[in-house]
């Protein structure tokens, strides 16, 4: 996982997205620290999982978009705060 995101907030994140992908935070955190994102995807439509493959091959573009103020706005409201 990126060195420069807040360990709270991925944490948030991770729950966040366990809850609505209906996968165990811990096993969604394992698979992506392995660079899997076979559960992530399968709960997306085919066209966001096109999409979030192209994405995650360049690690700045992942920073990047992690960065923005929408992503900023979705963990917020996807972890209630």
């Amino acid at each position: 996982m990126a060195n420069n995101i807040d360990p709270k907030q991925l944490t948030g994140l991770l729950q966040a997205v366990s809850r609505k992908i209906g996968i165990p935070a811990e096993q969604l955190r394992s698979e992506l620290e392995a660079g899997k994102f076979d559960s992530a995807i399968a709960a997306m439509d085919k066209k966001d999982a096109a999409r979030f493959r192209q994405a995650v091959k360049d690690p700045k573009m992942v920073e990047k978009m992690m960065s923005t103020p929408q992503a900023m706005a979705l963990y917020k409201k996807l972890s209630g705060k």
